[in-house]
């Protein structure tokens, strides 16, 4: 959705953040200058003065910020981390998958870690190495981690506040390219629709394109050109939740069309498409046709921002394997 009306994505995590905060005092932020500069994005810029007292720096240290989140959870308070960059959780693995995702398992539920752990990801902005990285079938494969990409305003808000509600971790993905490009409104009174599921992003009866996060506006525009150029009536189904998927949904919308091309901006080996291709297969094997394609980043380490329109999912590459599913169907 964009244009010139409604909030951009960045203004819609701003406000999400700056509601929470005011509708809970154990909300806290914490990451890499996110006080007084108000993060690299200018994502919480303003709360370091309207909340004194509950926004704070870190060292650049991920592992510090998530280790201290989790402190600060067991402490009560409900802490919402920054990392700078989705590609630098590497430096807090551990933190991540063998504390906090496993501390409810590991206390019997006695603890429940409420800690939203926020981080830019994906290419299209020319960023250098680690910047871009796409890390989500990684950290989806975390039990007891949620995990969320928004590709729309009123999704980030709405997901984030979610988020920040749910009593157990969420990271929560933001499309970096997508914080000042899209625009939407903001769901109305600040609510949400209590729908948490994959949400169809456009209509057609002849394909259907599965994405999550940036790759879904290239999804649309490829589906506009389909329909334009080839006839060919492309749906759209934004997943969003990538854990765990929304499996009845995503079944449901490739049953109704039997023609599948999954797009991520992930690499393709074992990335996130791979789980959504068996989940069809082992349910719809007598229904989908096959092939599915995967539309993918390829095998390698991210490139120098100069070649990365040959390394991300393209509007052209979505359009010539939707068009090879539709032949072989």
């Amino acid at each position: 959705m964009s244009g010139e009306s409604g909030v951009t994505l960045l203004e819609a995590v701003r406000t999400a953040l700056s509601d929470a905060m005011a509708d809970d005092d154990r909300v806290v932020l914490l990451g890499q200058d996110v006080g007084r500069l108000g993060g690299v994005f200018r994502a919480t810029e303003g709360l370091y003065a309207r909340f004194p007292g509950r926004v704070f720096d870190t060292p650049l240290a991920e592992g510090g910020i998530v280790g201290s989140s989790i402190g600060l959870a067991m402490g009560g308070l409900v802490p919402v981390a920054e990392i700078q960059f989705l590609g630098f959780l590497h430096q807090a693995f551990h933190q991540v998958t063998q504390q906090l995702a496993r501390y409810r398992f590991r206390t019997r539920g006695r603890f429940h870690l409420p800690v939203t752990i926020r981080a830019p990801y994906g290419g299209g902005l020319r960023m250098p190495e680690f910047h871009p990285d796409s890390l989500e079938a990684q950290l989806a494969n975390v039990p007891g981690l949620k995990v969320v990409a928004p590709a729309f305003p009123e999704d980030a808000y709405s997901l984030l506040r979610a988020a920040i509600r749910d009593p157990d971790p969420v990271l929560f993905l933001e499309p970096q390219r997508l914080y000042r490009s899209v625009r939407g409104p903001l769901p109305a009174d600040g609510a949400d629709d209590g729908d948490f599921g994959a949400r169809l992003r456009r209509p057609g009866d002849d394909l259907l394109l599965v994405s999550w996060g940036p790759s879904v506006h290239t999804c649309l525009a490829a589906a506009a050109e389909l329909e334009e150029r080839h006839a060919v009536r492309s749906a759209v189904l934004d997943l969003r939740f990538l854990s765990p998927i929304d499996h009845a949904r995503l079944h449901q919308e490739a049953a109704a069309r039997r023609r599948v091309v999954v797009v991520h901006e992930g690499v393709r080996s074992a990335g996130l498409g791979a789980e959504v291709v068996a989940s069809l297969q082992e349910a719809l094997y007598d229904t989908v046709s096959l092939p599915i394609l995967r539309v993918t980043a390829p095998d390698t380490p991210y490139p120098p921002g100069r070649l990365e329109d040959a390394y991300l999912p393209s509007q052209e590459k979505i359009v010539e394997a939707a068009l090879r599913v539709v032949d072989r169907a």
